[in-house]
């Protein structure tokens, strides 16, 4: 491990252990054994020391995604990236806040972009499979924000009641924003609930 690699290690270990706002470049020294001139030598500020872990995170989090194996039902892969997505941010509270809660416009660290081409390779595989309501680029994007925004509402408030009920209605929500009905679903009879639904509407248009 060189130097650079070493003082990224120990600053991603303390912001585990504390969070970005206690993470000192004197504690990042001592825990590299490195003096501070050296830090600054690499990484110029806190700020690109930071930015350094941000693009840590994501290749901790990218080499999880390359190391799912495609099954033959891209909508069950689809589901399975998201909740690998929301279980990182919930193992990883201080990085995945640090990579997405602390975003800075314009600036997108390498694994981000793959971690996007993946998911878009997935959404392809379903639109070759089921369909799709919008462009794959368009998919993409609508089910990386629905998926960020339940993450760092786990993160934010981990003690959530539901919060696995809540990724999992948010992840069939998105899902269902992005892939058409199946034909047995426009077939089937409504409901009472949808019939009066129905009825009420009808009866307001008259």
């Amino acid at each position: 491990m060189d130097t650079r690699e070493r003082i990224v290690e120990a600053a991603a270990a303390l912001l585990a252990r504390e969070g970005a706002d206690q993470l000192s470049i004197r504690d990042v020294c001592a825990a590299a054994g490195v003096g501070a001139p050296t830090v600054y030598h690499h990484f110029g500020d806190k700020q690109g020391l930071l930015d350094a872990v941000v693009a840590h995170g994501f290749e901790r989090y990218i080499a999880t995604k390359r190391a799912e194996v495609a099954t033959a039902d891209p909508l069950a892969d689809l589901r399975s990236g998201w909740d690998a997505h929301t279980g990182f941010a919930t193992a990883n509270p201080a990085f995945y806040a640090l990579m997405y809660g602390t975003v800075r416009p314009g600036r997108q660290p390498p694994a981000a972009a793959e971690a996007m081409a993946m998911l878009e390779a997935v959404l392809r595989r379903v639109e070759q499979t089921v369909g799709l309501r919008l462009p794959v680029p368009e998919a993409a994007r609508l089910v990386l924000a629905a998926n960020v925004g339940v993450a760092l509402a786990l993160v934010t408030e981990p003690a959530m009641p539901g919060a696995e009920a809540l990724s999992a209605r948010a992840r069939e929500a998105a899902i269902e924003a992005i892939v058409p009905p199946r034909r047995d679903d426009r077939d089937r009879p409504l409901s009472a609930a949808e019939e009066a639904v129905l009825e009420e509407w009808l009866r307001r248009r008259r």
